[in-house]
């Protein structure tokens, strides 16, 4: 029987702006969003103008554009990842706590986040490793895990050393439970779930190759 999982095994996997541009695509238009720190800020560069798409920082701003280069670039206008960024017309500003309030009141659409581990069950772990030489960062990762409407994740689907990021369960401190709803990796698109994790595309990879490599029920 033939898979109709997009299987792209001939071509590499996704580079980081790649796998941004791959995001995008899926953020529905008029969403209010907030980007992670990290990787998924990388988001903003590929969102439509069209689309009225609103940003969201939690140190205090709606409107929020794209990163910010050379003469557009304001030390004091800064996303929440400190990188200075640029305002759309009709940006606002406001207290940390509002914003803070707007998170946990469930008055985002979607919020993409980084990850270190997600479980089969949509478990997310990505404050801290657990290392204890490791220096914690909760951030609001928390508030948006469980205020936000739908909570993506962007990620690398292996460590440097070469360790599933997609596990059968998290072994790192937990930030949310069954909070995730899809994991956008290089290495593929996943939604999981109490069924499985279901696979919706892969990169460089087969479903064959990349169940293999993660040890945890892959369907189609």
């Amino acid at each position: 029987m033939t898979s109709s999982v997009p299987e792209r095994a001939h071509r590499p996997p996704l580079t980081t702006d790649e796998l941004a541009a791959r995001i995008a695509r899926d953020i529905p238009a008029g969403s209010y969003v907030n980007l992670g720190i990290g990787r998924p800020t990388r988001i903003a560069e590929h969102l439509s103008p069209d689309a009225g798409i609103v940003l969201h920082t939690e140190n205090g701003m709606l409107g929020m554009g794209p990163a910010a280069t050379g003469d557009a670039v304001d030390t004091d206008l800064t996303n929440a990842g400190k990188v200075p960024v640029t305002e759309l017309p009709g940006a606002a500003y406001f207290h940390h706590a509002d914003s803070f309030a707007m998170m946990r009141g469930g008055h985002l659409d979607v919020c993409v986040l980084g990850a270190f581990q997600v479980s089969v069950d949509g478990d997310l772990a990505n404050w801290h490793t657990g290392d204890p030489d490791a220096i914690p960062a909760v951030g609001g990762a928390m508030d948006l895990a469980v205020g936000a409407k739908e909570v993506l994740v962007m990620m690398k689907l292996f460590t440097r050393d070469g360790a599933a990021k997609l596990v059968p369960a998290c072994t790192y401190p937990l930030t949310g439970q069954a909070c995730v709803r899809r994991v956008y990796t290089d290495h593929g698109v996943f939604e999981p779930g109490p069924d499985g994790v279901k696979v919706l595309e892969t990169y460089g990879a087969t479903v064959a190759e990349l169940r293999d490599r993660l040890g945890v029920d892959l369907r189609r």
